[in-house]
C-alpha cells in the first residue's frame, strides 16, 4: 500500500505555472524522454502553458496530474488521439523520483486514469519510448505494454529511435 497520499485530477488552464514547473523538472530529470529540449520549454510564453493546461479537458485528449497532499505536483501523464488509425497515444509521462516504484502506487494510479479515458477512444493504448530509456520501457512492460517492433526516429536526435509499445485495454 502507498505510504504517500496523493490525488489525481485533470489539468485546467489556471494550472499553467505548475505545468511549466513540472515540465522543466521532467526534462531535467530525463532529457531524452520528451519531444522538446529544456531551452524550448523555457522559451514558451504564458499562452502556450495555458493551452497545455486546457489539454486536461480537451476533446479526444486528457492531461492529468498527481498532487501530493502537501500540494506538490509529483507526476503527470497525458493522452491524445493523433488520428483514428493510431488511436489513443500515451505521452508526457513523468513521476518524480521519490514517488517511483510499484509500492508508491502513483504510476499505476495515473496510468489507470489514462487507460479509463483511452477505453472511450479505442481498445488499445500506444506509446513511444526512447530506445535508451530502459527504466521506462521496463516499467511499461511490467504494466502490460508490449513492443510492436515498430520504431520511429527520435525527433531531437534522428540517429536514435523511439520504440512503439501497445497495451490492449
Amino acid at each position: 500500500m502507498s505510504t504517500h497520499a496523493f490525488s489525481i485530477r485533470r489539468t485546467v488552464e489556471s494550472d499553467w505555472r505548475q505545468i511549466h514547473d513540472l515540465r522543466v523538472e521532467m526534462i531535467r530529470d530525463t532529457p531524452t524522454a520528451y519531444a522538446e529540449t529544456l531551452e524550448e520549454a523555457l522559451g514558451h510564453d504564458e499562452a502556450e502553458w495555458r493551452m497545455r493546461g486546457n489539454r486536461g479537458t480537451g476533446e479526444h485528449g486528457i492531461a492529468i496530474v498527481g498532487i501530493a497532499d502537501s500540494g506538490l505536483w509529483i507526476g503527470t501523464m497525458a493522452g491524445f488521439v493523433p488520428d483514428p488509425d493510431t488511436g489513443p497515444l500515451l505521452v508526457g509521462v513523468y513521476v518524480a523520483p521519490e514517488f517511483r516504484g510499484s509500492q508508491m502506487g502513483l504510476t499505476d494510479a495515473l496510468l489507470a486514469t489514462v487507460e479509463e479515458w483511452a477505453r472511450t477512444e479505442s481498445s488499445r493504448l500506444t506509446l513511444h519510448v526512447h530506445e535508451d530509456n530502459a527504466r521506462a520501457w521496463k516499467a511499461y512492460e511490467h504494466r502490460g505494454f508490449v513492443a510492436t517492433g515498430q520504431t520511429a526516429p527520435y525527433n531531437l536526435d534522428p540517429s536514435k529511435s523511439e520504440l512503439e509499445m501497445v497495451k490492449q485495454l
